[in-house]
């Protein structure tokens, strides 16, 4: 199986397990379909800090990024979520596809502290796929800042 992600993750020398799924509707149905629990799926949400610029922000499946924290650990007063569109052209990836893992710009890496010390799984740059990794790996690969940026979600 050939795609950016697999690519960069193989070229960074970081062992992983491909993951084929189905279509998903949710990050519950993603984990029952990955086989591991809410929190090892780790989101990959793009934070814009300014005009094209982009920061990847790790973020356990069952928690939220607390927003205070992000921006007080980036130095900057506002942040904002770009569109889909505006997603994809800064990372060549779609919304619900995208890891920091072969993306088309090589934007800078936060992660929830929580992610470390476990396997986790990831998009792969496709919405049928997902790779599991060791996180600490992935972090060293990807030069990611981590700290604690994230709260529990919220039951709705």
């Amino acid at each position: 199986m050939s795609g950016a992600a697999l690519e960069a993750l193989s070229s960074a020398g970081i062992p992983f397990r491909v993951i084929r799924h189905g279509s998903v509707r949710s990050l519950a149905e993603a984990a029952a379909a990955r086989g591991v629990a809410v929190g090892d799926v780790v989101k990959t949400i793009v934070v814009r800090r300014g005009e094209r610029d982009f920061v990847f922000v790790l973020v356990p499946g069952d928690r939220v990024i607390s927003w205070p924290k992000l921006r007080a650990l980036l130095g900057v007063n506002r942040l904002s979520l770009p569109d889909a569109n505006e997603a994809r052209s800064a990372t060549g990836y779609e919304r619900g596809t995208v890891t920091p893992f072969g993306a088309s710009t090589a934007w800078p890496v936060v992660a929830d502290e929580r992610v470390r010390g476990r396997t986790i799984t990831l998009g792969a740059g496709r919405r049928d796929i997902a790779v599991a990794v060791d996180a600490d790996a992935a972090l060293r690969a990807l030069d990611a800042t981590v700290a604690d940026l994230t709260e529990p979600e919220r039951p709705r």
